[in-house]
């Protein structure tokens, strides 16, 4: 297959603090004081010793190389601020590089965010018509699948309204439709499948596999690791801007969750600034014990160990919040979710933990659950007295690495098996097996 998308050398800077005051005089000012090596005018006094980030650069991509061949589906993945969104923009001529060169063979259509290309006082089909000509195809050519792209996104009873009133789950599958449908050679989509909802992701999956199965190429980013590892075949991991990782999409993933995660046995982000969460509840901290009490980050595979959190209730609710683990695998994809509401005082007695305060959320996890490897852990609190509301959900908050110590291949559950079993789960289960002739 011919190369599409060639990245040679690829980055990309801003300038930090170079505009922004309130007026264009001001950011002019702010410029000539600058380039005389005078103190910003804007500054207050007693102020003029700070750092200011005027002139500072930051790179949001630096030194990026790979090639994409016709056909492929090529996921990008990579934390919040690697500079995933800045390189889709570049390929689709949203912003300029500011060192290297991309070459691209043939026409891009990007789903990038929410309602990107759509004027909001036209009508849907207006938006059609626009984002097909924007393409380069002609009118006859989008009359040709305009009924296929109204069917897909679903709108059909809206198509005649302006968008600016459209829901952003209907800004998304319009967007999607008309990207998908207008016969690109190169489909961009960025993070917005999020805001649809189940059975439409599962349509656009299927949708990109077909544009990739017709020879079109599709780059995707998310951070749906179950996503990448069925729909692409290869994968790179942005960090800090800069390639880290480039390969087949299940091992690259591997790779991308053991990336800066969590190997602490406790996180504490009561230090340091940071406030996880928002106006009714915030995350403290959270870490893991053995049963002795001690702090873990590894533990056999057949010992039972207590995942806590520690988190600050801020006002009094009409009910008491779920506490949420969340336990993912080494692809990033969840093996299960626990939740519960059973809150005790100080003295056992069954409290509704409605209160304002700081309580402990404990969880204890079965010893014969896992399988070999490492798992990630993530931390959510959930209000459910008035609609389901997130007030916070740190994923990956922290890891532990399960391990079987593989001492007796002839035990009776191994069974002589001595390799790691298939699966992210490996649970004891009742056995009954008797002759019956």
């Amino acid at each position: 297959m011919s190369t599409v998308i060639s990245i040679e050398g690829l980055s990309k800077a801003y300038r930090l603090g170079a505009i922004g005051g309130a007026t264009l005089r001001e950011d002019v000012g702010r410029w000539l004081a600058r380039i005389r090596g005078k103190p910003d005018p804007l500054l207050k006094i007693g102020e003029e010793h700070k750092v200011r980030l005027e002139g500072e650069l930051f790179w949001a991509l630096r030194d990026v190389s790979f090639d994409v061949r016709e056909g492929e589906v090529l996921g990008i993945i990579g934390r919040n601020g690697a500079g995933k969104s800045t390189l889709l923009k570049i390929l689709s001529k949203v912003t300029g590089p500011t060192e290297g060169q991309i070459k691209l063979r043939g026409r891009v259509a990007s789903l990038l965010e929410v309602g990107t290309g759509f004027h909001p006082e036209l009508t849907g089909r207006e938006n059609i018509f626009l984002n097909g000509a924007i393409l380069g195809m002609t009118k006859s050519q989008i009359r040709a699948r305009f009924d296929e792209i109204v069917a897909f996104s679903g709108v059909e009873e809206f198509i005649d309204t302006p968008v600016k009133r459209y829901s952003s789950g209907m800004h998304v599958r319009l967007g999607f439709a008309v990207a998908a449908h207008l016969d690109p050679d190169i489909l961009v989509v960025d993070e917005v499948l999020a805001v649809g909802d189940a059975a439409f992701q599962k349509k656009c999956v299927s949708k990109m596999e077909d544009v990739s199965s017709h020879g079109r190429t599709v780059l995707i980013v998310s951070h749906n690791m179950g996503t990448i590892t069925s729909l692409c075949s290869r994968a790179v991991v942005l960090d800090g801007g800069q390639l880290v990782a480039n390969g087949a999409a299940s091992q690259v993933v591997v790779q991308y969750m053991s990336l800066g995660a969590s190997t602490a046995s406790v996180v504490d982000f009561t230090q340091g600034g940071r406030v996880v969460g928002d106006d009714l509840a915030t995350l403290r901290r959270a870490w893991m014990e053995n049963l002795q009490g001690e702090r873990i980050r590894e533990t056999d595979i057949r010992q039972p160990f207590l995942v806590k959190m520690e988190y600050e209730l801020h006002v009094e609710t009409p009910d008491s919040p779920f506490p949420n683990f969340h336990f993912m695998d080494e692809r990033g994809e969840c093996v299960f979710a626990v939740a519960s509401k059973a809150y005790v005082a100080a003295d056992d007695t069954p409290d509704r933990g409605n209160l304002p305060g700081v309580y402990v959320a404990e969880c204890r996890v079965p010893g014969n659950l896992f399988n070999d490897g490492c798992y990630y852990i993530g931390l959510a609190l959930t209000f459910t007295y008035k609609g389901v509301h997130l007030s916070f959900f740190e994923r990956d908050a922290l890891s532990i690495a399960v391990r079987d110590p593989v001492s007796d291949t002839l035990d009776g559950d191994r069974c002589g098996y001595a390799g790691a079993f298939p699966g992210p789960l490996r649970p004891r289960m009742d056995w009954r097996i008797r002759r019956i002739g």
